[in-house]
């Protein structure tokens, strides 16, 4: 019994057919090119789609050169901080103080001073005792920091080291009862001794004429005297200047430069005087005293 309806070719046959048609576009087309417009016209059709097919990887592509780890990136805004920080430093000390140093420098017929080496670094703890105002910085003798050497921030002077450990190194701060500097007035270049009052934003010049030429803003610098800190540098400001009839010394309170309350990082300066390695002959207060 024949079907109703004929049996359609085999796909084998039909596979064979296309592929002797494809061979023979193929050769036609190669020897007479005859579908050159056609292939034009086919990839335009398609063009969208192999656009579409390249997104993902062209968008994976721009992410992987945007992503940057965490810890690349941490690493470069804390080497960027660094090179802000000590750029801050020595703007304020070119801001303030470049042209009356030359000045000076001039009349004593002495060389200026340069800093020879810079560390910046992070306070990691405040002493727990109320009577003596440190800090605890993580640098130490493996750094070459050693007992008595100046300590800096952008603002001004912070105080100076007094006790060293291979990786950390405790800080005396300008504001200490025990702590004392040699100062000057920014404005007439008269000279005095600022010492820690005990109390974190408070410093006192002890035995001051009541006659000194002295005024509530005047700027106190470092002198230089003594060897510790460089020249120039800010330290505090005049906040009070008062005596008493019959006294014969004024008394002079000051704030400092720098808010020794909310200072993270400060700044480590050597000279060409600085020594080499950790010593122990400073004395364990750091008061220095004007020669």
């Amino acid at each position: 019994m024949k079907p109703i309806f004929a049996t359609s070719t085999s796909l084998q046959l039909r596979l064979f057919l296309a592929v002797i048609a494809s061979f023979s576009l193929i050769v036609f087309d190669s020897k007479f090119d005859s579908f050159s417009n056609v292939r034009v016209y086919l990839n335009t059709a398609v063009s969208p789609l192999i656009y579409a097919a390249d997104i993902p990887g062209e968008m994976l592509k721009g992410v992987s050169n945007t992503v940057v780890s965490r810890q690349e990136l941490k690493k470069q805004v804390e080497e960027q901080q660094d090179k802000l920080f000590i750029q801050q430093v020595q703007l304020l000390e070119f801001k303030h103080l470049k042209e009356e140093n030359k000045r000076l420098r001039a009349l004593l017929n002495s060389p200026v001073h340069t800093d020879k080496r810079k560390l910046v670094a992070e306070i990691i703890t405040v002493n727990s005792d109320p009577f003596s105002l440190q800090v605890v910085i993580n640098k130490g003798a493996n750094d070459g920091i050693y007992i008595g050497q100046p300590v800096l921030n952008d603002q001004g002077v912070v105080g100076q080291i007094v006790d060293v450990s291979m990786t950390y190194s405790r800080v005396l701060l300008i504001s200490d009862v025990t702590h004392g500097i040699p100062v000057r007035v920014q404005r007439n270049d008269i000279r005095a001794i600022a010492n820690g009052s005990g109390e974190l934003n408070g410093l006192n010049l002890p035995y001051v004429p009541h006659s000194t030429d002295i005024q509530m803003g005047d700027v106190l610098v470092t002198s230089g005297l003594g060897g510790v800190f460089p020249e120039g540098y800010p330290v505090a400001t005049v906040t009070e200047f008062s005596y008493q009839v019959g006294q014969p010394y004024a008394q002079v309170e000051a704030k400092p430069a720098v808010a020794l309350e909310r200072i993270r990082y400060v700044l480590l300066v050597w000279d060409d005087t600085s020594p080499n390695e950790t010593t122990e002959s400073q004395p364990e207060t750091g008061k220095e005293t004007a020669s």
